[in-house]
């Protein structure tokens, strides 16, 4: 029985080949862009104006990061985006795990109305300018809490985590616990948490992407500069050396300025995305099963 499932037919064995083209493909789609910005990073600009910038790096050069790194900015925004993510992390995931397993379990009393306000908050939100006012009267403006507590809790985490919940703690646990004498709380310090590792790991990947790669908020609620995190800093710099070819006379000044721009571009990509190209290894092992669970009979 096992050597006939083994052997394979003629039609499974092209269905196999034509899944690794494919997925060749798709794999090859995905990470060129990501390896062409990094060849650029290293390439004299005039060699990608001029297309040859395709495999390799050409005219290589690390002027770019070298302007970079000399921007005193950039490490105070690396530090200010690791705070910022590091924290907000810590609060989201709290925030989400808290809110989802009272919601997972079937004595909480009022769930379906507590999760049909919920669910309200997905489709209808008050907007930028009722947010800001709301930020400013709780007096967050200009400080590190008006990043890190809006963005704190999520409703589509929440249903994942509450599916998660569901679908691996069974009630039989609980009445188990509950007949050695097990507590609320216990239970959920000393059984739930330990079990939830994959959960818990796809829900700091995700706050941590969000915090890490966030600017608008940051571009909203902040005035002081020493406050502002990576991708801010980052946006300033480009946005700083753009240029207005309606306003410049000198010719060479305009094609030296676009130099200095393309080297930056590709380099400043490179410099925030690395963090989360670091982190992503890590956490990819729970990844998978982590969203599987939490997505089923979501």
């Amino acid at each position: 029985m096992n050597l006939l499932m083994k052997r394979k037919s003629r039609g499974d064995a092209w269905f196999d080949i034509i899944n690794y083209i494919l997925l060749t493909l798709i794999m090859l789609l995905v990470l060129y862009p990501l390896y062409f910005v990094l060849a650029a990073s290293f390439s004299d600009p005039n060699y990608i104006y001029s297309g040859e910038v395709w495999l390799f790096p050409k005219g290589f050069t690390l002027d770019g990061y070298e302007r970079i790194f000399s921007d005193s900015s950039i490490w105070i925004g690396y530090g200010n985006s690791i705070l910022y993510a590091t924290l907000g992390t810590l609060i989201g995931v709290a925030v989400t795990v808290f809110a989802a397993y009272p919601l997972a379990r079937k004595d909480l009393a009022g769930k379906s109305v507590i999760m049909w306000f919920l669910l309200v908050t997905m489709f209808f939100s008050g907007g930028l300018i009722p947010t800001y006012l709301l930020i400013k009267d709780l007096h967050m403006l200009n400080t590190m809490w008006a990043l890190v507590i809006p963005g704190a809790g999520g409703v589509f985490n929440v249903i994942i985590v509450r599916t998660f919940f569901q679908s691996s703690i069974p009630d039989e646990m609980w009445e188990a616990a509950s007949i050695d004498g097990c507590s609320n709380t216990r239970f959920f310090w000393s059984i739930v948490l330990p079990l939830s590792k994959s959960i818990l790991a796809v829900m700091v990947l995700y706050h941590v992407v969000g915090f890490w790669n966030g600017f608008f908020d940051a571009l909203i609620y902040l005035n002081d500069e020493s406050k502002y995190p990576l991708q801010l800093v980052l946006r300033n710099i480009l946005v700083q050396n753009q240029v207005n070819s309606g306003m410049m006379i000198d010719v060479e000044s305009y094609a030296a300025k676009m130099r200095v721009t393309e080297l930056i571009k590709y380099g400043v990509i490179m410099v925030s995305s690395l963090p989360l190209l670091i982190l992503y290894p890590f956490l990819q092992k729970y990844f998978v099963k982590g969203v599987m669970i939490g997505s089923i009979k979501g």
